[in-house]
């Protein structure tokens, strides 16, 4: 595969992400399936391998342990959401535990996405499936996705209420194998602008590919009114480049011009060559180093806090390779993108282009009315791969089966 580089990804991806946002998706059913499994077909060509460095995953990263923190709420959650369902909703959403439904996930919106939908549940099957989100992710972590569903509505609003394609309950619920305190299993929530991946092997959890965002990033008027998203993720980053001194900034600012969308790892990226970029974290202070753990801290702390702590540790222990990289001004109100990167984790944050309310923007380029984040587990970790691949190493006749 083409190596990308910092430079060369972002101009490749931003002209790509430009040519995308020309003219709005065909609305004809028919027409968006099979653009939805074009798109899948051409993600999903290479064999998965993981994001890398330079092409070749780096060894010995992770390993099949006992972190002591209990994923039983999770399995038991997770059985009851599929014991509320039908028949017929439990068999369109249940899959093996390593099929490539896991690498099936879209940002926008138009993707026709696979499980059963928040919209064809019942109040009562919606709870469960809430219980499962309860029950796997943080109290901050759960906000944030309820509150990126009802901006979507909030985004149908400013469409000229066109709920068709845009509303709070379009989001999908897919559960690979069969949850177990054993076996691999997981599940995943997919949707406009917010995307779970939760990988379950005995008590350790990998919960990438995550991504979160939305347009727009706060509802000014309407039915959800005051809903606000990723207000710190933003703050923090701002504070973080502007923690650094004039050479160390000199290190992080890739460039100062943003013109256009940077994120580099959405949708059909699991096998990108991303090269560090920016300043590394052994050249920081200890208060400096001290706030970019907290900056990924707030990304991690998206999921349930035990295994927060057990994910935090892992980067902890991967600090001094730790790169943090910029682009855009550093003003307050500046638009801008910053990338944390090391061989375990890769948090990207982007200030984008208006996409879905093109026709309410007031200037051209990206604006902070639409926000995207992504967080990945670099070296063939996405979706738990490399913990499944040892699993299979240590019981080779559990490979292939539900």
């Amino acid at each position: 595969m083409t190596r990308l580089t910092a430079h060369t990804a972002i101009i490749a991806f931003t002209l790509a992400a430009w040519a995308f946002a020309q003219g709005p998706p065909p609305r004809d059913p028919d027409a968006l399936n099979k653009r939805s499994r074009a798109a899948e077909a051409a993600g999903l060509k290479e064999p998965f391998k993981g994001i890398t460095a330079t092409g070749e995953v780096e060894p010995a990263l992770f390993a099949i342990r006992s972190t002591g923190v209990s994923t039983e709420p999770v399995r038991k959650a997770a059985a009851a959401f599929l014991a509320a369902l039908t028949a017929d909703q439990r068999n369109k959403t249940t899959y093996a535990h390593d099929d490539d439904e896991w690498r099936s996930w879209m940002n926008q919106h138009f993707y026709q996405r696979k499980g059963v939908s928040f919209l064809e549940m019942s109040e009562a099957q919606r709870e469960t499936a809430f219980a499962l989100m309860r029950a796997a992710l943080s109290a901050k972590g759960l906000k944030l996705t309820r509150d990126i569903m009802r901006l979507n509505h909030t985004l149908g609003e400013l469409n000229n209420n066109n709920f068709d394609e845009y509303g709070e309950w379009r989001y999908h619920l897919t559960v690979m194998g069969t949850p177990s305190a054993t076996e691999p299993w997981g599940w995943q929530f997919d949707g406009h602008h917010a995307i779970i991946n939760y990988f379950v092997l005995r008590d350790q959890v990998v919960v990438t590919p995550f991504f979160t965002g939305s347009e727009p990033a706060i509802a000014k008027a309407g039915k959800f009114k005051g809903t606000a998203i990723l207000a710190d993720e933003q703050a923090q980053g701002l504070a973080m480049i502007n923690a650094l001194t004039e050479a160390q900034r000199a290190k992080a600012i890739l460039n100062f011009s943003k013109t256009g969308n940077n994120n580099l790892t959405e949708a059909w990226k699991d096998n990108v060559v991303l090269d560090y970029a920016g300043i590394r974290a052994s050249e920081l202070n200890a208060d400096q180093r001290k706030r970019l753990l907290a900056l990924v801290a707030l990304y991690v702390g998206n999921i349930s806090e035990g295994h927060a702590r057990v994910r935090m540790d892992e980067v902890g222990a991967h600090l001094d390779r730790t790169h943090f990289a910029w682009i855009g001004k550093t003003e307050p109100g500046s638009v801008f993108y910053y990338r944390v990167h090391s061989p375990v984790i890769l948090i990207e944050f982007d200030h984008q282009n208006p996409a879905n309310l093109r026709h309410l923007a007031t200037a051209p380029g990206p604006n902070a009315e639409h926000i995207h984040t992504i967080v990945r587990t670099p070296n063939g970790n996405d979706y738990g791969k490399d913990l499944l691949r040892q699993h299979y190493l240590q019981h080779p006749h559990t490979a292939g089966q539900p």
